[in-house]
C-alpha cells in the first residue's frame, strides 16, 4: 500500500498566484489573433500556462511526503548447537527439525537457520556439522537479536544441550522473542576420569624448577588406582599414581620440571585410561611454557646507605624479570672494583657526587656502552656532573643549596598509560629533597612530573625522561621516595601510584628498542585451535619509513620438524597475512625477503592450544534450559517431543505486523516532473512548427 502527500512551505495561496502566472503568460503570448485555428490555440496556450504553472509551482519548493505499508510475515530462527558435545545426538534431533522447519513454511511463517560459527544456514539441516570446539550460546541468541533487529522475529527454536563454555550465561540477557529450548544430551553424570584445570606460569627461566599442577576429577571410579604421568615429547619426566577414595572425587597432583631448553616448551599431562570411561578425550591436557635465558640485570650504585635503596630493590623485584643489584660505595668491597658483569640499566642514587667518590668506576660503567641510566639527585648529588652525563635535563646548582618538594603529575606525558586521577596523590606525599637551582630540558625530553613548592605550582621538572638519544635518560629531581611509598600505605592502605609509575618509567628507559627494518610476527602469542593465525609485517628503508611491495617467504615448522613454506606480497593496506587449519602444539616461523640485495629473515614461535573446552563438562543442563525459556514465554521440550513444539507454534502462530516506511523529500527531485515538462514544451514547439510558426 502505497499513499502520498504534498507538504507546502509556503501558504497555500502562492499556489494561485503560480497557476495566474501561467494563465497570464499563456494570454498575452496568444491573446493576438492566431495564424491557426482557434482550438489550436487554445492548446498551445494550455501547454505554454501549464509549462509557467508548474514551474513556478515548483520554485515554492513543495515537499512529498510518501507512505509505504507492507506485511512482514512472522518469523522463526533455528538456533542449532553445533558443538562437539551435541554430535552424538544432535543429527537424529535434525530430522524432527527439519520437518518443523516445513510445516512452518507451509503456514506462511519465514524460517531460517543459524548455528554457532554461521549467521544464517540455508541448506539442508542434515548437513550441519557438529564440530565446533565452543559454545556460546549467549552469542549465538545476541546473533538473531540483532540479524532480526525491527523484524518480525517471534520465535526463537534452540537445539542444545545447555553447556555453555565461553561467554555469560543466556539466561543473563533478556531477548525480544519467545525462545523454545530443545534439549538434547544426558542429564546424568558420566563415569568418567577428566583432568579439569592446570596451573602452570607461563615464564620459566632457564634451569629453574617451576611446579605443573593438576586438578583431576573422577566420577564412578571409587576405589581405583589410575597413573597420572608429566611427559614432553616421547619423554616421560615424572608420574604418580591416584586412588580415587570416593565415588565422585577430586585429586590435586603436582610436578616439579625444569628446562635446559629456551623457548616456547610443550609439555603434556596425561591421566591413565580407565575402562568404562565415557570419553578419553578429557585424559590430557597440554601445558605450554615460554623458558626465558636470564633476567634483566639492574646495578643500583649508590654514595652511601639511604632508605630509598631498599625502596627502589622492592620496586624492581616485584618484577619477576628483573634481576638486582645493589652496590654502595665504602659498604659493599664490590662496588669498588669494576666487573665483567653486562647490565641493562644503572640506577645511580647520588652519583656523581660532591666528592667524586667512585668517580673511575662510574666512568668505566659508562664507556662500556650505551646502557640507559636513572639518575636519582638529593643533597649530595654533584648536579653539574649529572648534567653532563645525562639527555634529559640540566640543573645549575650551587652545593649544599637544597629544596623541598612534592610532585605534580604532567597531563600532556602520553609515553606510558598512567592514570592522572590516581597519581594526584603524589601531591599530597612529603616533600622530596631536590637541589635549588635552574632546571633545563634537553631537546626531546619529557616531563613527567613537575615541582610543587608548598602550594606554589613551577613549571621546573622533578622527573624527566629522553628515550631520543643514543643512551636513554631519566632523572628524578630528589630523594625520599621511599616516604613516598610509607605515606601512600598510610593514606590507601596500598603501594600502587608510587611503585607503578616508577616501575613504568623503569621499563620505558630500560626496554631495548627494535632497530631491524625488517619484521614479520604474529598478532598474538597463543591462538585456539580452529583460529586463523595472522601475520604482521613489517619493512623500512634507511630513514624507518614504511615500504611495501617485497616478495615474503614464510616457513612454517611444527613440533615434528615438518616444514611448510608460504609466499605473500607485502602491500600497503594488506600487510598481514593469515593461516588456518593449524592443530595443537609450538610452532616455529621464518621469514625472509630481500633488502637493497640483502638477505634479510626473522624468526620466532607462538602457540596453537587445543582446549578441549567441549570434553570438560558432559552432562546436559536442562535446567538452565527450562529458565531460559520461562523467561522468554517460551516452550522447553525434550528431542524427541519436538511434534508438540511444532502443534504449540501453529496453534500460536504470531499474527503478521503491517510496517510502513515514511520517506520525505523535495517534490522536484522527482524525475517524472522533468519529462511532464520536456512534453508540454515539445508539445507546444511541435504545433507551432506544424503550423508553420516559431
Amino acid at each position: 500500500m502505497f499513499a502520498a502527500e504534498i507538504i507546502f512551505q509556503t501558504p497555500y495561496w502562492y499556489v494561485g498566484l503560480c497557476l495566474l502566472a501561467g494563465a497570464a503568460y499563456a494570454f498575452f503570448l496568444y491573446q493576438p489573433k492566431p495564424v491557426w485555428s482557434k482550438t489550436t490555440n487554445y492548446a498551445l496556450a494550455f501547454f505554454r500556462g501549464a509549462l509557467v504553472s508548474i514551474i513556478a509551482f515548483l520554485l515554492l519548493n513543495p515537499l512529498l511526503r510518501s507512505i509505504q505499508t507492507f506485511s512482514d510475515k512472522s518469523k522463526v530462527v533455528l538456533a542449532i548447537d553445533n558443538s562437539e558435545s551435541v554430535a552424538s545426538y544432535g543429527k537424529k534431533a535434525l530430522e524432527s527439525l527439519e520437518k518443523l522447519r516445513e510445516a512452518l513454511a507451509d503456514e506462511g511463517i519465514d524460517v531460517a537457520a543459524q548455528t554457532l560459527n554461521s549467521e544464517n544456514y540455508q541448506e539442508e539441516l542434515s548437513k550441519v556439522a557438529f564440530n565446533q570446539p565452543t559454545t556460546n550460546l549467549a552469542d549465538m541468541l545476541g546473533g538473531a537479536k540483532s540479524n532480526y533487529e525491527g523484524r518480525n522475529l517471534t520465535d526463537v527454536v534452540l537445539l542444545t544441550d545447555g553447556i555453555s563454555n565461553q561467554g555469560l550465561a543466556p539466561t543473563f540477557t533478556n531477548y525480544p522473542f519467545r525462545i523454545h529450548s530443545v534439549g538434547v544430551g544426558d542429564t546424568l553424570p558420566k563415569r568418567d576420569i577428566s583432568i579439569k584445570n592446570i596451573a602452570a606460569n607461563k615464564i620459566a627461566y632457564l634451569g629453574n624448577q617451576f611446579p605443573i599442577n593438576a586438578d583431576i576429577v573422577a566420577s564412578g571410579f571409587q576405589g581405583q588406582t589410575v597413573t597420572v604421568t608429566l611427559r614432553q615429547g616421547s619423554s616421560t619426566l615424572s608420574s604418580q599414581r591416584v586412588t580415587f577414595s570416593q565415588k565422585d572425587d577430586f585429586k590435586q597432583i603436582s610436578f616439579q620440571a625444569t628446562s635446559a631448553v629456551k623457548g616456547l616448551q610443550h609439555y603434556v599431562v596425561e591421566v591413565e585410561a580407565l575402562k568404562g570411561e565415557f570419553t578419553t578425550r578429557n585424559n590430557r591436557r597440554d601445558v605450554y611454557l615460554d623458558i626465558i635465558d636470564g633476567k634483566e640485570k639492574v646495578l643500583v650504585l649508590a654514595l652511601a646507605t639511604h632508605p630509598d635503596i631498599k625502596a627502589i630493590r622492592t620496586i624492581l623485584e616485584k618484577n619477576l624479570n628483573y634481576e638486582v643489584d645493589v652496590k654502595v660505595f665504602g659498604v659493599n668491597p664490590s662496588a669498588e672494583t669494576y666487573p665483567d658483569k653486562k647490565y641493562d640499566l644503572i640506577i645511580l642514587h647520588q652519583l656523581p657526587d660532591l666528592f667524586n667518590i667512585g668517580g673511575d668506576i662510574i666512568q668505566r660503567y659508562l664507556q662500556r656502552d650505551n646502557t640507559p641510566l636513572f639518575f636519582i639527585l638529593g643533597s649530595q648529588a654533584n648536579t653539574a656532573k649529572a648534567s653532563q652525563l645525562n639527555s634529559a635535563v640540566t640543573v645549575m646548582a650551587n652545593p649544599g643549596q637544597i629544596d623541598k618538594v612534592s610532585g605534580r603529575f604532567n597531563p600532556s606525558f602520553n609515553l606510558l598509560n598512567l592514570d592522572p586521577e590516581k597519581l594526584r596523590i603524589l601531591e599530597k606525599m612529603p616533600p622530596l629533597t631536590v637541589p635549588f637551582g635552574e632546571y633545563r630540558l634537553s631537546p626531546g625530553s619529557e616531563v613527567v612530573l613537575y615541582q610543587n613548592v608548598g602550594n606554589l605550582k613551577t613549571t621546573k621538572p622533578l622527573l624527566v625522561l629522553n628515550t631520543g638519544g643514543a643512551r636513554k635518560s631519566a632523572v628524578l629531581a630528589g630523594e625520599g621516595i621511599w616516604q613516598w611509598r610509607m605515606e601512600e600505605y598510610a593514606l590507601t592502605e596500598k603501594q600502587e601510584a608510587v611503585d607503578e609509575l616508577l616501575q613504568k618509567v623503569i621499563q620505558l628507559i630500560s626496554v631495548k628498542e627494535d632497530k631491524r627494518k625488517f619484521r614479520v610476527y604474529p598478532l598474538a602469542n597463543e591462538y585456539n585451535v580452529g583460529d586463523k593465525v595472522t601475520f604482521e609485517t613489517e619493512v623500512y628503508n634507511d630513514i624507518y619509513e614504511k615500504t611495501y611491495g617485497q616478495s615474503i617467504r614464510l616457513e612454517i615448522t611444527d613440533e615434528r620438524g615438518k616444514s611448510k613454506p608460504y609466499t605473500y606480497t607485502n602491500a600497503e593496506g594488506n600487510s598481514r597475512f593469515e593461516l588456518s587449519g593449524l592443530g595443537q602444539g609450538v610452532y616455529q616461523y621464518k621469514a625472509t625477503t630481500s633488502l637493497q640485495n640483502k638477505v634479510e629473515s626473522v624468526t620466532g614461535q607462538f602457540i596453537v592450544r587445543d582446549l578441549a573446552l567441549e570434553t570438560l563438562n558432559l552432562t546436559a543442563d536442562y535446567g538452565m534450559l527450562r529458565a531460559l525459556s520461562q523467561q522468554t514465554g517460551g516452550q522447553f521440550v525434550k528431542a524427541d517431543q519436538i511434534e508438540q513444539l511444532k502443534d504449540y507454534l501453529l496453534k500460536n502462530k504470531a499474527p503478521d505486523r503491517l510496517d510502513s516506511a515514511e520517506d520525505l523529500s523535495e517534490l522536484i527531485q522527482n524525475k517524472w516532473l522533468f519529462f511532464l515538462l520536456l512534453l508540454l514544451a515539445t508539445a507546444e514547439w511541435g504545433v507551432r512548427k506544424y503550423q508553420g510558426s516559431y
